[in-house]
């Protein structure tokens, strides 16, 4: 994917998933089926329909820093990057849009639900070589911890609780299914 320019969504689906598994779940989260389809391909499924460049980092890093690290080594042109965890099934393509939409170069963008940050959170250009030399397990919280110090952090209101519906457990997967059957079809 190299030579990428404009937004590009970071997979992430190198995670272990032990909170599920100690949950009481069957292996992978990310392969665990929500409404008949792998909890992974529902968030595939998203990011590719938003039209936005997808790059799928599943090399089996030790910790989201190293995968958010090597996403973006893989992309080093793209314009922003947007960092979504493979466990977000529920996202919609349209916040997909609308976030990369507001970053710009030099600043940050986290989405929020009902008052509650979420993903993917969108790291303008000037983050690139941050974003690269990134590792350990707590991903990019640093990075945006010193852009909210500096004011570089804008937090962008959205109607989708997707972003904040993360599966960590089985309980979480359960949940899930519920919201996604309970949704109005389109």
């Amino acid at each position: 994917m190299r030579g990428v320019s404009g937004p590009v969504v970071l997979l992430l689906a190198s995670g272990r998933g032990e909170r599920f598994t100690a949950s009481g779940g069957q292996g992978s989260k990310l392969r665990a089926p929500l409404a008949g389809r792998p909890v992974l391909e529902w968030t595939r499924a998203a990011a590719q329909a938003s039209g936005l460049a997808v790059h799928v980092e599943d090399a089996g890093h030790p910790g989201m820093g190293d995968s958010i690290a090597a996403a973006a080594r893989a992309v080093p042109d793209a314009d922003a990057w947007l960092v979504l965890p493979g466990d977000l099934p529920l996202v919609r393509p349209d916040t997909l849009r609308a976030v990369a939409q507001a970053v710009g170069a030099g600043e940050i963008v986290v989405p929020s639900f009902g008052g509650e940050r979420g993903h993917p959170v969108a790291f303008g250009r000037e983050f690139g070589a941050q974003l690269r030399a990134l590792t350990g397990a707590q991903g990019a919280a640093a990075i945006v911890k010193a852009a909210t110090q500096a004011g570089r952090v804008r937090v962008l209101p959205l109607d989708d609780r997707g972003i904040v519906t993360d599966i960590d457990t089985v309980a979480d997967l359960q949940a899930a299914e519920r919201l996604l059957l309970s949704a109005p079809s389109a």
